[in-house]
């Protein structure tokens, strides 16, 4: 009877996390740049700490991995310059406040009081020798190859200058790590290094790839996952209960 009951306890606590995994999957369906997580489950066996261990009769389901789906999300056309998608795999560098590096999709940055380039939260994009500076009052463009040039708006407007570029990276996915901040890094902490195939779009933000239905479809799912096991535990009782008035 114990054994219905290890199944449907574990079972039961990890539907729980993988409901709140599609739940935040929901929260960001609209979030730039996002991607999708999913968690993936397993059974392990109960292993007794007796002399006589026995046979490894009872198992636990526990939350093996969290799975990220890296596939590309749409398109959408902004016109704004300091809007940028990765076109194709890749990441765009972004360096913390601790000086190490994380990585993103969501290009949507915008320019502080200093002039340097960093996203809504506040973190600068990484470039050659660092965060990247604009002067005051020119007009920017951005190469496909993350070059950011800048053309005066007053004086000779003939001659754009070159002030950086952004750092492009493609490890692979195996080795991307999502951190509790929602930005990626690469697996032992390292940073990666320049790829050159890696190009970007400006003027265009890619959008989340989370699909709203079939998240909503999961979630039916896993509720009614939850309510057999909880069914479960309510049989394992009544069947504890009806043993117990039999031996007595």
């Amino acid at each position: 009877m114990d054994r219905m009951i290890y199944t449907a306890m574990s079972g039961a606590s990890q539907t729980m996390s993988r409901q709140a995994a599609v739940a935040h999957n929901l929260a960001n369906v609209n979030a730039t740049g996002y991607r999708a997580e999913e968690h993936r489950l397993r059974s392990v066996n109960v292993l007794s700490q007796a002399a006589q261990k026995g046979l490894p009769t009872r198992s636990f389901a526990v939350d093996a991995s969290t799975h990220t789906d890296f596939t590309a999300g749409p398109m959408a056309h902004t016109g704004r310059p300091l809007d940028m998608a990765v076109q194709g795999e890749g990441w765009i560098a972004l360096q913390m406040p601790d000086g190490s590096e994380a990585y993103t999709r969501n290009g949507s940055f915008e320019l502080n009081v200093n002039g340097i380039i960093q996203t809504r939260s506040g973190i600068p994009v990484q470039g050659d020798g660092g965060p990247i500076s604009v002067p005051p009052e020119v007009t920017l463009s951005i190469g496909s190859d993350g070059t950011i040039s800048a053309l005066p708006e007053t004086g000779p407007r003939n001659t754009p200058s070159v002030i950086g570029r952004i750092k492009l990276v493609k490890p692979p996915n195996g080795d991307m790590i999502r951190g509790e901040d929602g930005l990626f890094r690469v697996r032992g902490g390292d940073p990666a290094t320049v790829d050159e195939t890696v190009g970007i779009l400006s003027g265009t933000l890619e959008g989340s790839n989370v699909n709203a239905a079939e998240q909503m479809v999961t979630m039916i799912s896993l509720a009614r996952q939850f309510e057999m096991q909880m069914k479960m535990l309510s049989t394992a009782d009544a069947n504890d209960r009806a043993a117990t008035q039999i031996l007595a």
